[in-house]
């Protein structure tokens, strides 16, 4: 296949498409709006799972590479009572199928295993068109523009690239994590340390969870959620640092000194992060020479998988091209119909990743804490 392939995105998803198309010598180009892979933090930890987000690592011929980013020990989890007692711990015994790395790290790996040049950064999407014949044009901020005959989004929730298949748009999930860290963690923080443990730790209760992960050297992050609508969280002036952490601290009044302190001792502002939707088994006709991978496809709010599974859509959608180098469109049916299959599985997915973590009995426990998983059942 010579159809040279154009991605809109430079996320996990994006990156892996590209190297598993380059390992089958097939032509990318790769459109991101940051203006270099420093632009911005790239976010926490992730487990990358044996069932889909390696299974794609493999497919790009990187599984060594992964291997030596990977940060030892941070599989052990743990449950803490709004008390700060232990109410389930597993540790970190080496046969867990869900490595973690930071997502940084990974983006990283990805983009050296690309020929240089093949990320052309600083280009923000604005729109793109359909030309007709399978033919796109996407627009830059910069009013430049490129014609394409095979156009992938993989440019995440707000994607730029999803009204030509799809009128949808994400709807705020009803669910919104406060995001903060505490450095030095084990000299400056040493009761909170010790309750989170070498690797994760949660602390559920109904309509909230503290989450809480050790990053590399002794960096804890946290993500604070809350089942509340977005019109609560304009309530609170994330402008001052200090009134929305005690505001958000105030939703745990009672709790354990070591979790809530995670909010009142952050050493970053807090920030707020709304979570977003797409329709339950988003789905579209198929249209000639544009497809979708990751959350441009299938957004949902945070469930452990997202993206391991834009990784495992990008390295599905390379090789279905690679094995139809004559018949493009046959490549992205094939490609979508799978990606859609999987997709009205995902709650099973979610579930079977949990009982994996967890052990029999205790992903239900966990999942029923979970207002949209009530809703559905």
């Amino acid at each position: 296949m010579r159809t040279p392939v154009t991605i809109i995105g430079a996320g996990l998803g994006g990156l892996t498409l590209a190297r598993v198309l380059h390992t089958h010598d097939i032509p990318v180009e790769v459109y991101e709006a940051e203006a270099s892979p420093e632009a911005r933090a790239q976010g926490g930890m992730l487990d990358i799972h044996d069932y889909n987000g390696q299974l794609a690592l493999e497919a790009a011929g990187l599984m060594e590479e992964f291997r030596a980013i990977v940060l030892e020990g941070r599989q052990a989890i743990r449950a803490l009572g709004q008390d700060g007692a232990v109410l389930f711990e597993k540790a970190d015994d080496g046969t867990g199928g869900r490595p973690e790395a930071q997502r940084a790290d990974l983006r990283r790996m990805l983009l050296d295993a690309l020929p240089e040049g093949t990320v052309r950064w600083g280009r923000k999407v604005t729109g793109a068109r359909n030309l007709g014949g399978g033919r796109h044009e996407v627009t830059f901020a910069d009013g430049s523009t490129v014609t394409t005959s095979l156009l992938v989004g993989a440019d995440g929730a707000w994607s730029r690239v999803r009204p030509l298949l799809s009128e949808s748009m994400p709807e705020y999930a009803g669910t919104s994590f406060v995001e903060t860290y505490l450095y030095d963690a084990d000299r400056r923080h040493p009761a909170v340390a010790e309750a989170i443990g070498g690797g994760a730790m949660f602390a559920p209760a109904p309509g909230k969870v503290i989450h809480a992960h050790r990053e590399r050297g002794d960096t804890l992050h946290a993500y604070v959620e809350l089942t509340r609508p977005l019109e609560w969280f304009d309530g609170i002036d994330f402008a001052d640092p200090a009134a929305a952490a005690t505001r958000v601290a105030a939703e745990f009044d009672g709790w354990a000194p070591q979790l809530t302190a995670l909010i009142t001792d952050t050493d970053t502002p807090p920030v707020l992060r709304p979570h977003y939707a797409l329709p339950d088994r988003h789905q579209w006709d198929r249209t000639p020479g544009v497809t979708l991978v990751g959350d441009a496809a299938h957004l949902l709010a945070p469930d452990g998988e997202g993206a391991n599974r834009a990784m495992y859509d990008g390295a599905e959608l390379a090789k279905a091209l690679a094995a139809n180098p004559d018949d493009v469109e046959a490549g992205l049916a094939e490609y979508e119909q799978a990606m859609f299959t999987r997709m009205s599985q995902a709650d099973e997915e979610t579930s079977l990743h949990l009982e994996e973590m967890f052990g029999d009995g205790v992903a239900e426990s966990l999942l029923a804490l979970d207002p949209e998983h009530q809703q559905d059942h």
